[in-house]
């Protein structure tokens, strides 16, 4: 009797056993759901972790080449003094000492006709109206001239600047310019023998103004002769 309890509980415990683990196996399935268990959703997903666009990224946080001072930053060459705010060669004095600037060259020069005064008798009579009372057409005076300028040179430049008429032919045959007509006073108006002539420092050269080179200092007259030259101290017209 003893022995058959004994084998009872054993069975009991058996089974209880089984059940127990039936129970965890089915049972503990159905109430352990994977709802329990916290799922995927409830890790930090990939968008709950900062992604690299939290972090400041290259375009933002590092100072672009556009923050960094350009080459137009820097004094480009044009704000260099230039070789042109140095003193030139011209203003810069030599040996220490402003430089002598060439004195011009001057010379004297007068027009007239003042022969003609004396002989009224021979002058055409168109012509009387245009003698100036005193014979003179240029009073004396000091003018400048270019060095290898010749008497012609002077005169015509001198007769154009002071708008008084000069008419001349050129004479390859002599290589010189021929004066026909000074002030529209011209040859023979007042004579056979008168037309004009030239003299520098009182002496007539001899040959045409355009072959006579000027010098520093020379005195130019010209003066319109009824007599050959002779009666202004000249033996011949040029």
């Amino acid at each position: 009797m003893k022995n058959k309890r004994l084998l009872i509980i054993v069975i009991c415990a058996a089974i209880l056993s089984a059940a127990l683990v039936l129970w965890g196996v089915f049972g503990g399935s159905e109430t352990s759901t994977e709802s329990a268990v916290p799922t995927e959703s409830v890790v930090p997903t990939e968008s709950a972790v900062p992604t690299e666009s939290a972090a400041p990224t290259e375009s933002s946080a590092v100072p672009t080449e556009s923050a960094v001072p350009t080459e137009s930053a820097v004094p480009t060459e044009s704000a260099v003094p230039t070789e042109s705010a140095a003193p030139t060669e011209s203003a810069v004095a030599v040996n220490g000492e402003p430089s002598e600037t060439a004195a011009p060259l001057t010379c004297t020069m007068s027009i007239s006709c003042a022969t003609i005064l004396s002989n009224r008798d021979k002058l055409a009579p168109e012509k009387a109206g245009i003698i100036p009372s005193d014979g003179v057409i240029y009073a004396e005076r000091s003018v400048e001239f270019n060095e290898g300028e010749t008497v012609f040179d002077l005169l015509l430049r001198e007769t154009r600047a002071n708008k008084i008429h000069m008419e001349y032919v050129d004479t390859p045959a002599y290589n010189s310019a021929y004066i026909e007509g000074i002030a529209n006073i011209y040859e023979f108006d007042c004579g056979s023998l008168s037309g004009w002539i030239y003299k520098v420092n009182g002496i007539s050269p001899g040959y045409g103004c355009s072959r006579y080179v000027l010098k520093n200092g020379d005195k130019v007259e010209w003066i319109y002769s009824c007599d050959l030259g002779r009666d202004a101290g000249a033996e011949a017209v040029q």
